[in-house]
């Protein structure tokens, strides 16, 4: 697997407060990434039901 990211940054804003949005492109599963000052954080970026919003994966 050399040579091929397995996530892909999709959205971020902020420089000092970061929120990114990253796509694992095995299963499409979309994460939440939010770091500030010396801290940060990734989870499943959810839907109103709980569910995990998955990106249709396109083959590259």
């Amino acid at each position: 697997m050399a040579g091929k990211e397995r996530f892909e940054k999709v959205y971020s804003q902020g420089t000092m407060n970061v929120m990114e949005i990253w796509v694992d492109k095995e299963t499409g599963v979309n994460y939440v990434f939010h770091a500030g000052g010396y801290a940060g954080g990734m989870t499943p970026l959810l839907d109103r039901e709980g569910k995990p919003i998955i990106s249709p994966i396109v083959n590259r």
